[in-house]
């Protein structure tokens, strides 16, 4: 058995990744380099299974995870390949009786940036508007600085309730966030003595200043080739500043400073996007500095049990009413 044969590139299928799940008390399966982490079903003796961002799926893969998924007494194991989408493996996918999830848990889109492109290349590449408010934020002496303390981090935390509370969207537990930054956090020595192995997943943790006053905290992912921007939170004072903006062009060119070839925005939402949806603010925001809009293969179950399957998603569907409706 090849113990790194469905190996993937992203952060969410990296050693450190799982080791932060396990703290969490999340059991985590490592098989053949892959990392499906385990989730009990309240109330009930089931478990449901998520592979996020693996490989293209296989017939040989499938038959191996629904083994796993038997032995660990699973409903189903919700797979979100990191697959760019074609019709050719659209179908594919399909030809393995997976069922497209009803709650994909990542968006099958997401804006990617080439780093490789010179900076002016980059900024002509923008939206006007977008270059402009970097202009604002500069205009106005924001300043960026990666951070190392505890004390910012906590104002990380402090941002992302207050912007969780102000857009209405749901956020990890103040102790997920604390375990991922201590299980993932880059060393200040690491970056003063250029000993930085990209080949391990780091979390960078990067403030904009207005006046001596945190506006906004950034969370950045550095893992092989490339950036990623998973968290991010802002202040509501301040906001004729731009101090996002000039965060974002900060953290493209952090991004090139390290020699890394792309940067994934981490979620986006489609080609018509909704204006009155509440992730459209998001979405335009991350447009403006003109990525590749990318599709992903998207989320699929692989049934275990059909039975209770079919009971789970009804329940799901119950449960999603009513914390909309809440």
């Amino acid at each position: 058995m090849t113990n790194n044969l469905y190996k993937t590139n992203h952060p969410l299928q990296s050693e450190e990744w799982a080791n932060f799940r396990g703290k969490t008390g999340i059991k985590v399966i490592r098989e053949k380099g892959l990392f499906i982490t385990i989730h009990p079903v309240p109330h009930t003796k089931f478990n449901i299974g998520y592979l996020p961002k693996g490989p293209m799926p296989t017939k040989q893969m499938a038959v191996e995870l629904k083994e796993l998924g038997k032995k660990e007494n699973c409903i189903f194991i919700q797979l979100e390949p990191n697959v760019q989408r074609t019709e050719e493996l659209h179908i594919k996918v399909m030809s393995l009786n997976l069922v497209p999830s009803a709650h994909p848990l990542f968006t099958r889109y997401t804006f990617l940036l080439d780093l490789t492109k010179t900076e002016d290349e980059l900024l002509k590449s923008m939206n006007q508007k977008t270059r402009y408010n970097i202009k604002v934020a500069q205009k106005h002496q924001v300043s960026i600085e990666e951070e190392f303390s505890d004390k910012a981090f906590e104002k990380y935390l402090e941002l992302t309730w207050e912007t969780t509370k102000r857009q209405g969207f749901y956020a990890h537990t103040k102790k997920y966030h604390r375990l991922m930054w201590e299980t993932l956090k880059i060393q200040n020595s690491e970056i003063k003595n250029q000993n930085f192995d990209k080949e391990r997943l780091t979390a960078h943790l990067f403030t904009a200043k207005y006046k001596g006053e945190i506006l906004v905290t950034w969370i950045l992912f550095v893992y092989k080739d490339t950036l990623y921007y998973p968290y991010g939170a802002s202040s509501s004072n301040h906001r004729e500043v731009m101090a996002s903006n000039l965060m974002m062009w900060e953290a493209i060119k952090y991004g090139k400073k390290l020699g890394l070839k792309k940067f994934d925005m981490w979620g986006s939402m489609g080609p018509n996007p909704d204006t009155k949806d509440p992730w459209y603010g998001f979405h335009r925001f991350k447009q403006g500095y003109g990525g590749e809009l990318t599709e992903f293969l998207g989320s699929y179950d692989l049934v275990i049990n059909k039975n209770v399957y079919l009971l789970y998603k009804l329940a799901n569907k119950l449960r999603w009413l009513a914390l909309r409706a809440k």
